[in-house]
């Protein structure tokens, strides 16, 4: 054995070598865990905003090739269109356009709905129905971080797919409908105004947050889900029957027969008598009271008038939604 091992000091062990760290940044905390919570959600409405945006892609494209061919033949514009030949081009435009009209617009005019139903509401009251309340109010998290946590991802989920549904639907109204070869499409129908501009948008975040204070005063899932069902489609009812005084009508005096204004709004309508006086168009049907009858008065908004009814709409709407969210934070803090 050599005397070198017994007589040379010991070498100092070698420093350990630090370890780079990841250059990604990596979620943690409560964000992750709300993300690992709402996987499925985040999956299905990416689902279902590519399945709509490729349909209402498909509207467009559609109503775009048929214009195309219409230009080519000389049968597009004011007074263009006549005779067989024309027509026979410009029927193809119905199939987009019932698609649009009857499908598209029903589907994103009940996404607030569904989304009040199937994820405002389970929110909280799974929670409080399978007991799981009680482990996070043991953590040392503080019941408002929590809650904020657990609302910050559906809450931007939900807003970002109504904000893309509601400007692909606009956009499509306004580029192919309005603005096509039909040239007609009121925005104030039942499943056309809901679907276009702001309103999927205010309404799909005012449904999500009353979801969520109604599980948390019912604390039971399915319970939840159907009151909240009905309150969502309470309150459009209201809103809707008030819609018409969110910004003053146009009154105008029209000859008897007249059609009314194009895309418009009609609010109100009756029959002009030879005195000044109005009537009800219905009482004109029971007697002579009608005979010299001058003219039809109408109270209608006129399609310009979208964007400002929406936005007063939009204002209550938020509202309500902020109301809403301080009573859920008032009360899951008790």
């Amino acid at each position: 054995m050599s005397t070198n091992l017994l007589t040379e000091p010991a070498k100092p062990a070698a420093a350990p070598t630090p370890q780079k760290r990841s250059a990604t940044p990596r979620l943690r905390g409560l964000i992750w865990l709300s993300l690992r919570q709402n996987r499925f959600l985040l999956w299905v409405l990416s689902a279902l905003t590519v399945l709509v945006a490729a349909n209402i892609a498909w509207v467009h494209v559609a109503s775009q090739h048929i214009v195309g061919v219409l230009r080519r033949t000389g049968c597009y514009g004011p007074g263009a269109i006549g005779g067989s030949r024309c027509w026979t081009f410009l029927a193809p435009i119905n199939e987009p356009t019932f698609w649009f009209a009857s499908v598209l617009q029903p589907v994103v005019t009940a996404v607030p709905l569904l989304v009040g139903v199937f994820i405002g509401a389970p929110l909280l009251a799974q929670e409080y129905e399978r007991g799981t309340i009680r482990l996070i109010r043991a953590q040392s998290v503080s019941p408002a971080r929590w809650l904020t946590a657990r609302l910050v991802v559906p809450g931007l989920a939900v807003l970002a797919v109504s904000g893309v549904l509601a400007a692909l639907m606009t956009w499509v109204w306004w580029t192919d409908l309005v603005h096509g070869p039909s040239s007609f499409d009121p925005p104030f129908q039942f499943f056309t105004y809901p679907a276009l501009g702001l309103a999927p948008v205010a309404w799909s975040l005012f449904a999500l947050v009353l979801g969520v204070l109604v599980g948390r005063l019912v604390r039971r899932t399915l319970p939840a889900m159907f009151l909240t069902g009905a309150l969502v489609a309470t309150t459009h009812g209201l809103i809707r029957w008030a819609r018409p005084f969110f910004h003053s009508t146009v009154d105008v005096v029209v000859p008897l027969n007249a059609l009314q204004p194009m895309n418009a709004w009609l609010v109100d309508t009756k029959t002009v008598l030879a005195d000044g006086s109005r009537v009800g168009t219905d009482a004109c049907f029971y007697g002579p009271r009608c005979d010299g009858a001058t003219g039809t008065w109408l109270s209608y908004h006129p399609a310009g008038d979208l964007v400002p009814i929406q936005l007063v709409e939009t204002g209550i709407l938020l509202a309500l939604t902020a109301v809403t969210l301080a009573a859920v934070f008032r009360l899951v803090r008790r």
